[in-house]
């Protein structure tokens, strides 16, 4: 079991083995109810560096920032099928003694949202704007953006594919994608997102994304985070319809990634949901 650090303790590197015996690491600081971290598809826990938004939760929570199977410290698999990595998330949150605050950001928000029908240590569930599974429209563009991206990688145009990435398939706004480009963890994963990205996106269809009706029965409090301007709130929005414990809070102004360009509002809104929660 992980151990809470004392308020004073730096961060701290910890592994735990997920079911098909892949070692997940993460990343812990802070003090308070124990927050997992599940960050989406191109980056690892390093994005929540970005605009202090660990250290700013770290200050009223303990914090767990994961990486995914194939990210950042975590072992490598040739499974990165998405029974494996709701399976990781699992074995993080049961490895927690305390209940938990699951908090996801897109794919990651998905692998909480399943995760949270098959551990019962959750206090609560915070899906980011999970992504949608594509319609036959949104399948076409997808299939000839990674098309476009793969002819870039080939290239060696690396920086140009992920930009084509995040703008048009993720979805990202300028400013996020400013605030992004501008950051190391940019710079750490130009020459190695498409390692992590295509091989989870080919087998992503393995799922049944929209059957969602066993959150039907899910009563674990649950705040929805969506930006009024993204285009993969859908989903968050079914969810909110359906789900019997949940708050959809939808940011005024904001697309796909407001923690990267309104960290302050974005850690408010979820500490604040936490307190009520505890």
């Amino acid at each position: 079991m992980a151990t809470t650090p004392e308020p004073d303790e730096e961060k701290e590197i910890a592994t735990v083995t997920s079911a098909d015996g892949t070692e997940i690491a993460y990343e812990w600081s802070g003090s308070g109810p124990p927050l997992v971290l599940v960050h989406g598809a191109m980056f690892d826990r390093s994005i929540w560096e970005l605009g202090d938004v660990r250290s700013s939760l770290a200050e009223h929570t303990t914090v767990y920032a994961m990486d995914r199977r194939n990210h950042g410290d975590s072992s490598s698999s040739d499974d990165c099928s998405p029974d494996a990595q709701i399976a990781d998330v699992v074995a993080v949150v049961e490895s927690i003694d305390d209940p938990v605050h699951l908090l996801g950001h897109s794919s990651g928000a998905n692998y909480a949202l399943w995760a949270a029908l098959r551990t019962d240590n959750l206090r609560s569930v915070i899906p980011h704007e999970p992504a949608a599974p594509p319609d036959e429209d949104i399948r076409a563009i997808l299939k000839e953006t990674m098309a476009e991206t793969i002819a870039l990688l080939d290239k060696g145009q690396n920086e140009q594919a992920l930009t084509m990435v995040v703008s048009d398939f993720a979805k990202f706004t300028p400013d996020e994608l400013n605030e992004l480009r501008s950051s190391p963890v940019w710079d750490a994963h130009v020459d190695t997102f498409h390692q992590t990205l295509l091989p989870e996106l080919e087998v992503a269809g393995e799922f049944d994304w929209w059957d969602l009706t066993p959150f039907e029965e899910l009563s674990t409090p649950t705040l929805l985070l969506v930006g009024n301007e993204s285009p993969h709130k859908s989903m968050a929005e079914r969810l909110h319809e359906m789900m019997p414990n949940s708050r959809l809070a939808n940011l005024e102004g904001c697309g796909h990634a407001v923690h990267l360009v309104s960290p302050d509002r974005y850690t408010d809104e979820v500490l604040s949901f936490i307190n009520e929660v505890d």
